[in-house]
């Protein structure tokens, strides 16, 4: 039997209050209807006996103390899906934006998401290539991973997920079951319209489901937007079988929208003012990437976030550290000398990476040129701290050497064009031309056997 209740106890910013409700579930969607025929949705996010808190999405302007109406569905909240949403833009709360109609579902599937059995997950092992070197060959991102992006505000993450979106390819997958769930969460016009044009003009938008949240929407449903982004990759990968790569960014506009929803309910602050369930709450949404035992989908989650100040203490990327598989950091020193992707390769890393390359995978000889190129780059970063002491003039010659790979390693192996695409075998070719440049005996990670067969020194 369904119950309407009519009136309000009490109103606070995007939640209302209401007593004497009864059979009531935390989660539960209510549909609230004002004075004007107007109807709003809202969901239960606290229950004491029978006083109920509902955060309205569309918010509480003229709402009405006495003559509002307020239903309750008895369910959560749901994503319609259907195989026809891919190539659709959705708002932050999972509604068409695209002028193409509704979408007719074949099955709903609450936003929440449910608990994957850990037993039945697969361990990740092959690669996606994004045609990126300094990712595909130093921090690369394996199928079934979350690998987040740190980046800085003004800094080029928008661009370097575009290029991702763009070039993202799994080797034996095409536009048929390798997909891409874009989420954007808190961004300007103008950004939402660079994001649209692009994959538009790049003729990747076929394969894309895009969900938009401006700046001016409401804060509720900038909460809700990672939630359904990652519902639709949930149904593509496990019920469709498709690879999905899902890209959400930025995650600190959702931190931001999560500490104001808790201090509207009173909750006791923690760092930096954002709520104590901070942790569990991203969980939530960065566990929900993996592989599942008698699926052959997979999400892939690259979740990108700006660091306030730059600072990668800052709560948000702390926690996101403790939880994904490694991070890629770009750096505002490398962006300044325009190098693009500014990503400083010594802070990133890819946890998964050494299970999802190698022979049969990427190349055999790829882990052993990784740990080539860190390490004779932490030595580029050692000179050139020794150079600021003692003068570039009054190092030693394999010192000079260093700085030299250092300058060429950052200006044609980080920086590449927002165009270029390179494969896989270009980029590792590409780093044994650098190696080459330095001594052999300096390359100490490398066995003989490969160094034969690839240095290209005297």
């Amino acid at each position: 039997m369904i119950i309407e209740y009519v009136g309000v106890k009490e109103i606070n910013g995007s939640l209302v209050v209401m007593d004497g409700v009864k059979g009531v579930s935390y989660e539960e969607i209510v549909d609230i209807r004002l004075d004007n025929g107007t109807v709003r949705q809202g969901r239960v996010v606290q229950i004491e006996g029978e006083r109920v808190v509902i955060q309205v999405f569309e918010g509480t302007r003229d709402i009405s103390l006495d003559n509002t109406s307020t239903r309750l569905t008895g369910h959560p909240m749901e994503m319609p899906l259907s195989p026809e949403i891919v190539g659709r833009i959705l708002d932050g709360a999972g509604r068409p934006i695209d002028g193409l109609g509704d979408i007719y579902p074949v099955t709903k599937r609450n936003i929440n998401g449910t608990a994957i059995n850990p037993v039945s997950r697969i361990y990740p092992r092959n690669y996606i290539n994004t045609g990126i070197s300094s990712i595909d060959t130093l921090s690369t991102l394996i199928r079934g991973q979350k690998l987040p992006i740190f980046s800085g505000s003004g800094m080029k993450h928008n661009e370097l997920a575009v290029q991702i979106v763009r070039q993202a390819q799994i080797q034996g997958a095409d536009e048929h079951n390798f997909g891409i769930v874009f989420a954007a969460m808190g961004v300007k016009n103008d950004v939402a319209d660079y994001f649209r044009k692009s994959f538009e003009e790049a003729g990747v938008m076929q394969r894309v489901v895009m969900f938009l949240n401006l700046s001016n929407d409401p804060i509720i449903e900038r909460t809700l937007t990672p939630r359904c982004a990652l519902t639709t990759a949930e149904y593509l990968a496990f019920e469709l079988n498709m690879h999905i790569l899902v890209i959400m960014t930025d995650m600190t506009s959702y931190a931001e929208a999560l500490r104001e929803f808790s201090s509207s309910k009173g909750e006791i602050p923690g760092r930096k003012g954002y709520p104590g369930y901070l942790y569990s709450d991203l969980a939530s949404m960065y566990e929900r990437a993996g592989m599942i035992k008698g699926s052959e989908g997979s999400v892939t989650q690259i979740p990108i976030l700006t660091m306030p100040n730059d600072d990668i203490t800052h709560p948000v990327p702390d926690l996101t550290g403790y939880i994904t598989e490694g991070q890629i950091v770009l750096d505002r020193g490398l962006q300044a000398q325009g190098i693009y992707p500014p990503v400083n390769v010594l802070p990133s890393l890819s946890r998964l990476m050494k299970d999802g390359i190698g022979e049969g995978f990427t190349r055999a000889d790829h882990s052993d040129l990784a740990n080539q190129l860190f390490a004779s780059y932490a030595k580029v970063i050692d000179a050139r701290s020794l150079a600021s002491v003692i003068g570039e003039e009054e190092l030693s010659d394999t010192d000079k050497k260093y700085i030299e790979f250092g300058r060429m390693f950052e200006g044609s192996f980080v920086n590449q064009g927002f165009e270029e695409n390179r494969s896989i075998d270009q980029s590792l070719d590409l780093g044994w031309k650098l190696l080459s440049t330095l001594p052999r005996s300096e390359l100490d990670r490398i066995d003989d056997e490969l160094l034969d067969k690839y240095y290209q020194g005297d």
